[in-house]
């Protein structure tokens, strides 16, 4: 008892610490000020809570036209509910799943919602209370359990793991799974939405300890995703391929059974791996790119044992450069490349180009977007002037030399290494002889949740991206972008005290151009409007409203984060 209670007592002080450093920064001196900082912006939609599922799809209310080669169904994962009877999860990324669902067929559309079924939500469902500890959300501990029991449970293989799979929808194969950022995932039946099982992705060749929310699906099926691995007491970042079904494989744990780690770089920082939520792939290369944000394996440990959540385990190396690492996918080689430093969540594409790797990612100067989706620090998030620039996303391209290139440069050298036509990035020798890059910016609009024609442009050169506004300080707050990165160009659709989730791009039949076909994006109303959802169905060319269904629905519906389009096509999904 006395060695907890000294656990718990550097943990409070590490806490206290931080949450002071946050106050400070985020100048809560002034969050007795009544004025709303962002009058056209909702906070609120992140801390709403579905109180009732939809299991039988209701119909939409049309208005304009849906083309009615338009057929699938556009399945999304995110927030569902933050209260259990009258306890409530303290950080918007552990409120339990819920899956929604829009099924678009000959100009009609229904909608339903269905919580994920996961292990965590069964627990705390039955108990009518919070029973597992969370990303930022302390349980009441289990009395019976004594330190000896909580430090035996840490080396129990798949043990009382926050199994929240909340984050996005991908596919293996002919299956749908939904993904969290550990190592279980679901598999979901896309006609019911009904969680049909719990997979661990781990097999006997490696235990993974997080992996991305975001995987890639190649064109063969095979899935390719970044984690953290185990090995011989040593933590790596690995990248994990996942094989694609072949007519001998007779089960659905074929793709997990037969993974493999095909690329693998050390922890830049021992026992402090960086945080990382999406990663790049081309045809030749994997690219890691290693923030200086990291998690605190030991203090992951003693908060493990104090029960303390997940978020309090994170750790920044303030003053270190961004890391990126290039690795050659037949050889295994390593790159590695600079630059000042960054937080990101997700990388826009990326391609290979005249003897560089460009790259395009949704930056933010600092980390501090988990400590806002903390809850209390939404509530008090319209007091805060300083949020908006700590919110701010910059949609950044780096160029990075690779070394089959850079090998051959003078060091001594201070001219620009970016050697592509209408780049403004830049990249550097350092002293050291290290590379550093410089990017340039691709839109003025800060944005987020970016989406591609990702089946004919994954890993290749490309001109148009779709994203939500992030900015919310900004007069149109829920509005959709389309970024041409050619030309540094923006296109947007808005609808007052509307906002939009995360744009999909679904391609027209037969089409030849890269946005040639329609945006698809779920909708939600702000204010006292908290039972309405909607489907928006727009012009990938223009960003002009094609047509729109909207429902009303038994319960309020919180914003969203990732989905995935299902076309009827593919129904044995």
């Amino acid at each position: 008892m006395l060695t907890i209670n000294i656990l718990r007592r550097a943990s409070g002080i590490l806490q206290r610490n931080r949450t002071s450093r946050f106050k400070t920064i985020l100048g809560q001196q002034t969050m007795a000020e009544e004025k709303k900082c962002y009058p056209d912006y909702d906070e609120n939609l992140w801390l709403r809570s579905c109180k009732q599922e939809i299991v039988k799809p209701i119909e939409g209310k049309i208005t304009g036209t849906i083309p009615r080669w338009i057929n699938g169904e556009l399945i999304r994962n995110g927030p569902g509910t933050l209260t259990i009877e009258n306890s409530t999860f303290q950080h918007i990324f552990d409120s339990l799943a819920l899956l929604r669902k829009f099924t678009v067929k000959n100009g009609e559309v229904t909608y339903q919602c269905r919580f994920l079924e996961s292990e965590v939500y069964k627990a705390c469902t039955e108990a009518k209370r919070i029973v597992m500890t969370g990303f930022g959300t302390k349980s009441v501990p289990d009395p019976c359990h004594s330190i000896f029991q909580r430090v035996s449970s840490m080396f129990v293989k798949d043990n009382r793991i926050f199994d929240n799979s909340s984050v996005s929808i991908y596919p293996f194969h002919d299956e749908l799974y939904a993904f969290g950022e550990v190592s279980v995932i679901h598999k979901i039946n896309k006609e019911t939405l009904e969680t049909e099982k719990r997979v661990n992705v781990n097999n006997k060749e490696f235990t993974i300890i997080h992996h991305t929310a975001h995987p890639h699906v190649t064109e063969d099926g095979t899935v390719y995703n970044l984690a953290i691995t185990k090995k011989k007491r040593q933590l790596e970042h690995n990248i994990v391929c996942f094989p694609a079904k072949t007519a001998e494989d007779s089960n659905d744990r074929s793709m997990f059974d037969k993974a493999s780690i095909v690329a693998s770089i050390p922890v830049r920082w021992p026992f402090y791996p960086a945080y990382m939520h999406s990663f790049g792939i081309t045809e030749n290369y994997f690219i890691i790119v290693e923030q200086p944000f990291t998690l605190s394996v030991p203090q992951l440990m003693v908060n493990r044992l104090i029960n303390e959540p997940p978020v309090n385990s994170f750790k920044s190396f303030n003053s270190e450069m961004t890391q990126f690492s290039i690795v050659n996918r037949k050889t295994g080689k390593v790159n590695r490349v600079y630059s000042k430093s960054f937080f990101y969540f997700h990388i826009i594409n990326q391609y290979e180009l005249l003897n560089h790797i460009v790259l395009d990612v949704c930056s933010y100067d600092e980390a501090l977007g988990i400590e806002y989706f903390n809850v209390e620090n939404m509530k008090n998030l319209q007091s805060d002037p300083y949020a908006a620039k700590a919110l701010k996303c910059h949609c950044t391209r780096f160029v990075l030399p690779l070394a089959e290139f850079s090998e051959n440069l003078n060091m001594t050298d201070n001219t620009n290494l970016v050697n592509i036509p209408n780049s403004e990035a830049e990249a550097h020798f350092l002293p050291d002889g290290k590379i550093f890059v410089k990017p340039e910016l691709l839109c003025n609009i800060g944005c987020e949740l970016p989406r591609i024609n990702y089946e004919k442009y994954l890993g290749k050169e490309y001109q148009y991206f779709y994203a939500m506004g992030m900015d919310i300080d900004a007069e149109k707050p829920g509005m959709l972008v389309k970024v041409d990165v050619k030309n540094k160009t923006e296109k947007i659709w808005y609808e007052k005290n509307c906002y939009a989730s995360e744009p999909i791009f679904v391609p027209s039949p037969e089409s030849e151009e890269e946005d040639d076909g329609v945006v698809l994006a779920g909708l939600i109303w702000g204010g006292s409007d908290t039972n309405r959802v909607g489907l928006i169905v727009l012009d990938a060319k223009t960003m002009t409203e094609l047509g729109k269904a909207e429902f009303h629905t038994p319960s309020s519906m919180p914003r969203c984060f990732h989905g995935w389009f299902v076309p009827e096509k593919n129904s044995k999904l």
